[in-house]
């Protein structure tokens, strides 16, 4: 590792940090249901039902005293909101997030009754107008993606694929901003593990990115269409979108209805509930497996947060699953 990506050092330190505040999550085997070799690592069974727990926790854990007493700033769309409140809380620091409308209502009220302060915005202006509570309040901001504390505690994931399926060969891993591909991809780079990334078709900027060689972003306008409420944002950050170039094997996309036919064939099959994010992977491998690198796949299923509206439209077309 170079100096512009996170260590592997920090990674195992976070695994240190976390004993203990996130759960150990399993890989399920579904390969009874899902006609091949198809692991599924359920961090929908945190506490706060997503991955985004890790890396809030590690950020926060690493926070000197006099930081921790400013409090903490962060924009989510839901998760991480979740997570950064529960990590403040656990931690005794005050904490502001801002959080798009549009986010979905079970979120943001999970992230108020944490205690943590909520200003709702448009999702064109979350970045901004958490800028201006950290220059306001002297607080520190804990970057939902771009930062190298939260890609650390996102690794974990992999360490613990690995030390669970010492045969995988490939992880898929939703894409939105690129913390949790990116830790994972630091954790497995030596372990000749391919890292493929997963993304809705749209809101695939981080697709067009790794095929294209640069980074680009997409319009708010276009990725608010997709249900993955998680994966909306336009555009890999900078830190991640130097770890996804250099250690992920690829990206595919899913459709909108791949996504449903995934989620809802978690739920019947494997008694997974999945959140449109975190469905995107199986939807991969059910419906784009052609796409994939051969082998022992593990699928990390981001989160459980999802919709009970969109869960139950989905849960209603039961008939038409393949």
């Amino acid at each position: 590792m170079t100096a512009d990506v996170v260590p592997l050092s920090s990674v195992v330190d976070a695994a240190r940090l976390l004993r203990g505040a996130a759960v150990r999550t399993p890989v399920l085997d579904a390969a009874h249901w899902a006609g091949g070799p198809l692991g599924l690592k359920l961090e929908n069974l945190q506490p706060t039902g997503a991955f985004k727990i890790r890396g809030a926790t590690v950020a926060l854990a690493r926070l000197s005293p006099d930081a921790r007493a400013r409090g903490v700033v962060t924009h989510s769309s839901g998760n991480h909101a979740q997570a950064v409140a529960w990590a403040a809380r656990a931690l005794g620091v005050p904490a502001t997030i801002v959080i798009p409308h549009g986010a979905p209502s079970g979120k943001v009220d999970a992230t108020a009754a944490l205690g943590a302060q909520v200003v709702r915005v448009d999702a064109a202006s979350r970045v901004e107008t958490a800028d201006r509570f950290v220059a306001s309040t002297g607080g520190v901001l804990v970057a939902p993606f771009d930062h190298p504390d939260v890609i650390a505690g996102q690794g974990t994931v992999g360490l613990e694929i690995v030390s669970d399926v010492p045969d995988v060969a490939v992880v898929l891993v939703p894409v939105s901003g690129g913390g949790l591909i990116s830790g994972i991809a630091v954790a497995l780079a030596s372990r000749g593990v391919r890292v493929v990334g997963v993304e809705p078709e749209l809101a695939a900027d981080a697709e067009e990115s790794l095929r294209t060689g640069r980074l680009v972003a997409w319009p708010v306008s276009s990725t608010s269409r997709t249900a993955a409420d998680g994966l909306r944002v336009p555009s890999l950050g900078e830190l991640p979108w130097e770890h996804v170039r250099r250690f992920v094997d690829r990206i595919v996309t899913v459709s909108e209805a791949e996504i449903a036919d995934a989620a809802r064939l978690l739920a019947l099959r494997a008694r997974v509930v999945a959140e449109p994010s975190g469905a995107v992977t199986t939807a991969a491998w059910l419906h784009h497996r052609s796409s994939l690198p051969p082998g022992r796949t593990v699928a990390v299923v981001s989160g459980g947060n999802a919709d009970p509206a969109w869960l139950a439209g989905v849960l209603s077309s039961a008939g038409n699953s393949i």
